[in-house]
């Protein structure tokens, strides 16, 4: 066989994506705030896109229930026509987004006393959106007091470095032997800088430890006697429950105890956090849930969050008449390209989140009617199947979206639950479902006879709900819930008044 080149003709089929049909992907998971920024930047780049007037009816999707009225079933999406597609042949392509791309799926994945303690600070710190971008961090709020407290710049120097240490509760974190090796100063410095930085305000911070902390409150509240210093040097004692040992040890009877205790929770064990900034800002809800008159539901987008992008055409066509270059006509021709796919995009986008979350108010009517414990074990699957699309589709539209219903502000994701074996043999129970019924019974069981986990075993089987010791454990835990030694302990702490 003579050996040389030659050419060859094969036919093969091939997914290609396309750098707009990935960003369109892309835009599935993002919430109406990134949306809003996204659109924003999208206007500085193109100046085809502008703003439109608000439209005139939310944009909603009536549930099952309410879409038997023809009426009922127009929507602002639906209606809104996208004639730059229709002038361009490309109508047929009014269809919500659906592709499954595995290899394009996103990587996504608390200021009280510790639960030894068992004691709750007497003022909780600010709420998210109580604080404004604008205040100061701890460091910030700290190092403003630092130039008043001393005019030694070196004592200043250390304060400010130590300040730089804390952790976001105000604990110091690195010890002192370790700052003094690394500014090359004496300990006995390094000491003083840290007693300055603890009379700074908020009381408390700069310690290094639980004891310690709570001793600079006691000592700011003239309450520092000797009783309250060995009840704080004995923290492990109460969060043991050990009263009678901590009240010999004190030398205090049962009224004295009771101040002691009293005064104890007032104090606060992480006093930083009450300038921390994490979380961001308040959740805004993407989806709007309200009841119908008929039985049904609204399911409509937040418009407030959700600018109406249009294209200027009129503006394309002033700029095309005065465009003579074939290089600037073959620009403006891509921008009208862009601003076109995204609007069609954004619209496509909408449609597929009515969709979907329609389908999770049908599945999970009933917790919707009557709370927690009628959700019902849901996946990502079963959505998808419903709905004719891609399990990774509704992974992307659940993704950093939430939901405000008359029961609160809930994200998207919580509506997908396992479900736990009920007393009948089927899974009929979602864990959400399960940790509430848990809760209430812990919640509402004696003081004197607390419950314990194989006795909630026994009560939760006879609410239909047939699961092992271990898994009743595992839930209780996973709420933030004791064990029946420690909720008995609580408890009786809670009596000592």
């Amino acid at each position: 066989m003579a050996l040389g080149p030659r050419l060859d003709l094969r036919q093969s089929q091939s997914l290609v994506m396309t750098p707009q049909l990935q960003q369109a992907i892309k835009l599935l998971a993002l919430s109406n705030l990134e949306i809003e920024a996204f659109i924003g930047d999208a206007l500085d780049a193109n100046p085809l896109l502008e703003i439109g007037d608000a439209a005139p009816a939310p944009a909603e999707a009536p549930t099952e229930s309410a879409a038997a009225d023809p009426d009922l079933r127009r929507t602002t999406l639906e209606s809104s026509p996208v004639d730059q597609l229709v002038s361009e042949g490309r109508a047929d392509e009014d269809r919500p987004l659906d592709i499954d791309v595995s290899a394009l799926d996103r990587d996504r994945d608390t200021g009280d006393w510790s639960a030894d303690a068992r004691i709750q600070p007497g003022e909780a710190g600010p709420e998210i959106d109580e604080r404004g971008a604008g205040e100061p961090t701890l460091a910030e709020h700290l190092h403003a007091q630092v130039g008043p407290a001393t005019r030694d710049p070196r004592a200043a120097f250390i304060a400010r470095h130590l300040i730089g240490q804390l952790d976001d509760a105000g604990y110091l974190i690195t010890p002192l032997r370790d700052i003094s090796a690394e500014l090359g100063v004496p300990l006995a410095e390094v000491e003083a800088a840290l007693a300055l930085v603890q009379t700074f305000d908020p009381t408390g911070v700069g310690a290094r430890s639980l004891s310690e902390c709570v001793a600079l409150q006691a000592k700011e509240a003239d309450r520092y006697d000797p009783c309250m210093a060995r009840l704080i040097d004995n923290l492990e004692l109460l969060a043991r429950g050990e009263i009678p040992r901590l009240k010999r040890m004190c030398g205090v009877d049962d009224e004295d105890f009771a101040d002691m205790l009293a005064e104890l929770r007032g104090y606060d064990p992480k006093p930083g956090l009450r300038f921390a900034t994490g979380g961001g800002e308040p959740v805004t809800p993407d989806i709007l849930i309200t009841p119908r008159a008929d039985g049904g539901w609204n399911i409509q987008l937040n418009q407030a969050t959700l600018p109406r992008l249009i294209v200027n055409r009129s503006y394309y066509v002033e700029m095309r008449g005065a465009c003579d270059d074939k290089v600037a006509r073959g620009w403006l021709s891509d921008k009208l390209a862009d601003a076109n796919w995204l609007v069609k995009a954004l619209d496509q986008r909408q449609k597929t989140i009515l969709k979907v979350a329609s389908e999770l108010v049908k599945q999970q009517d009933g917790f919707f009617r009557h709370g927690v414990s009628q959700l019902k074990p849901l996946t990502l699957r079963t959505v998808a199947e419903a709905i004719g699309m891609h399990e990774s589709t509704v992974s992307r539209v659940t993704s950093n979206k939430y939901l405000l219903c008359e029961r609160g502000t809930f994200e998207l994701k919580y509506f997908f639950t396992s479900g736990v074996g009920g007393a009948d043999g089927e899974g009929g129970a979602s864990a959400e479902a399960v940790k509430a019924a848990i809760k209430q019974l812990i919640d509402a069981e004696d003081p004197k006879a607390i419950l314990s986990d194989d006795a909630l075993v026994d009560l939760l089987k006879a609410r239909g709900y047939d699961l092992a010791r271990r898994t009743v454990a595992k839930y209780r835990e996973a709420i933030g819930l004791g064990s029946s030694v420690q909720r008995r302990r609580q408890k009786a702490l809670a009596g000592v008044r």
